[in-house]
């Protein structure tokens, strides 16, 4: 069942300021529910043959390195540097290189996800032919089960894809923090006439990225592939040595030809779930002409809560930012929320971020992102921290029925007077009483008390969504 969805009255809000997209923006957004092969699609497939569709996914797997960020939402969908969420680099990087066709396969905790892209890229700036399409996990009576992978994900939404007349398929992880010309990378796998081509890091040899690694020769063909910490297996097809200066971390990140993809996902590789570690080697064996495209900016892959605080603590500098949010040619696109400015009364805020909506009462803040709609008492300090704020502001009737679990009444969503918050990460409709303190007092490396409403990893201490914690508390 496709449903075609009203178009947002808004743009999205670009915050360096434009006042009108430099780009156009999609203005078709529907939620494909993938158990109806007969849908028609004439109203969103008008495009030229020689156009090129993204392929985005939501997340990475049901196992996310993320945890608890990922306990309620999907990679995607987890907020950064205050106003955004982490598929709004890729989305914006699609837009940013007039590539406005795109398809978002979500499975996993997307509810978020859904709604965020939903709201976000549904504004009527386009033609018919430019959208950006929801494909949601399903269930059939030929497939009674979720998508086992990338792979699978794909071959089951070709029904979806070989209606758009596409030339090229652009695959792309949802979330990963970067900035990328896919023209650029478009152009060179066209001028070498590739089937496939796939984006590796250059000046991260030895990054473990998670996607693999690749050899190439000096032509930048591809010609081996191991997994981590695996040994290099080159195509039976080349022949000779290679040592480890000629091996590149995969971005998962790859530029398939039409007919190559559907060849591959239907009678090549038909049980294959993904496409790092089985569609793409598969391909190697097979003789197919694989390109390298060298990508050597900024990459972060959310690898860990460690990656993902440290990018949050990047956004706080003033220069030497590893990835710009204030780039004025290549902007970040998300979510207009229509949120009145933040109401700051004799606080002390340096190098920090500050979202729309926030309310901040004689607080000290350094070195940290505080999110929409956060509030904070007198008194309280908060350093080297992420705050990720609130989805709602809270009525006195509201405060007074407790926090989620219906217990500790009176204690509103924020940073209660007093509180102190050193080098953590707080997820949204956190409850913090007053003079709390979360320090990790006792330096704890790594320890699981997510029954109390806290985890820490790496000495990071990442307090779960909606979590309360009473007043005088100490962690």
């Amino acid at each position: 069942m496709l449903i075609s969805l009203p178009a947002f009255q808004s743009s999205l809000k670009l915050l360096n300021h434009h006042e009108k997209p430099p780009f156009k923006l999609p203005s078709r957004f529907s939620i494909t529910n993938s158990q109806n092969p007969d849908c028609q699609f004439s109203t969103f497939f008008q495009a030229n043959q020689s156009s090129v569709a993204a392929v985005v996914f939501g997340e990475a797997s049901t196992r996310s390195r993320l945890y608890p960020l990922t306990k309620r939402r999907s990679e995607g969908a987890i907020p950064i540097a205050g106003s955004y969420r982490l598929i709004d680099a890729v989305i914006s990087n699609c837009i940013n290189s007039n590539i406005t066709k795109i398809y978002a396969l979500t499975q996993f905790n997307s509810t978020s996800l859904n709604s965020h892209l939903l709201r976000a890229y549904s504004g009527g700036l386009l033609a018919n032919q430019e959208f950006l399409e929801v494909i949601a996990a399903y269930q059939s009576p030929e497939d009674n089960g979720w998508f086992q992978g990338t792979a699978d994900a794909m071959r089951r939404c070709l029904w979806v894809l070989e209606k758009h007349p596409a030339l090229e398929f652009l695959v792309l992880p949802g979330h990963h923090l970067y900035k990328m010309d896919y023209q650029k990378l478009l152009e060179e796998h066209r001028n070498n006439k590739a089937d496939i081509t796939v984006a590796v890091l250059d000046n991260m040899r030895d990054h473990k990225t998670g996607f693999g690694s690749f050899k190439i020769d000096i032509n930048d063909r591809v010609i081996g592939f191991r997994e981590e910490q695996e040994l290099f297996m080159p195509s039976s097809v080349h022949g000779s040595k290679f040592n480890n200066d000629d091996k590149f971390s995969s971005m998962g990140i790859y530029v398939m030809n039409r007919h190559v993809m559907i060849k591959l996902l239907k009678e090549s590789f038909p049980k294959a779930n993904n496409l790092k570690d089985e569609v793409i080697p598969g391909a190697i064996s097979l003789g197919l002409k694989i390109h390298a495209y060298r990508f050597d900016g900024y990459w972060e892959d959310m690898r860990s809560i460690e990656a993902y605080y440290e990018a949050n603590m990047e956004s706080t500098k003033k220069t030497n930012m590893k990835y710009n949010f204030y780039d004025r040619d290549f902007p970040v696109y998300t979510l207009p929320r229509h949120l009145p400015p933040s109401l700051i009364t004799n606080a002390s805020i340096t190098d920090s971020v500050i979202a729309d909506g926030c309310i901040l009462n004689r607080c000290s803040i350094r070195n940290t992102v505080i999110g929409p709609r956060t509030r904070i008492g007198n008194g309280a300090v908060i350093e080297d921290s992420v705050i990720m704020g609130s989805d709602i502001y809270e009525s006195m009737s509201e405060q007074r029925i407790g926090g989620e679990d219906g217990k500790h009444a009176s204690i509103p969503i924020g940073i209660g007077e007093g509180s102190f918050i050193k080098k953590a990460i707080i997820d949204k409709n956190a409850k913090i009483g007053k003079n709390v303190k979360i320090i990790n007092r006792d330096n704890v490396i790594e320890g699981n008390n997510e029954t109390d409403g806290y985890i820490i990893t790496s000495g990071i201490i990442v307090v779960v969504r909606g979590a309360v914690f009473p007043d005088e508390s100490i962690l």
